[in-house]
């Protein structure tokens, strides 16, 4: 808290979900891959074939967080709302 109540610029506090590269094979691997990772929860997988034919799947979560907290070195939020956004962030890596 020190650290934030000290910044002179903008001060923003930033969760990025999980992600998993994986590259398969055979397209259907990926398709394979692709569906239990949607069929788990994770949303925002995809699979892409670059030009070389090289076939990514990539396993995304959609556990995500990003909040301002000063502007120019001025304090926007309480103590509390930051212990309170640690919170939900530690949550959702538990949940990554």
């Amino acid at each position: 808290m020190a650290a934030l109540e000290e910044a002179t610029g903008d001060v923003v506090l930033k969760f990025e979900p999980f992600v998993l590269h994986v590259v398969c094979r055979e397209l259907r691997d990926a398709q394979l891959l692709h569906a239990v990772a949607i069929e788990s929860g994770f949303k925002n997988s995809g699979i892409t074939v670059g030009k070389g034919g090289r076939i990514l799947m990539a396993v995304r979560s959609t556990h995500c967080l990003e909040v301002p907290l000063s502007r120019m070195g001025k304090l926007m939020v309480s103590r509390e709302y930051v212990e309170f956004l640690v919170q939900v962030a530690n949550q959702k890596m538990e949940e990554n």
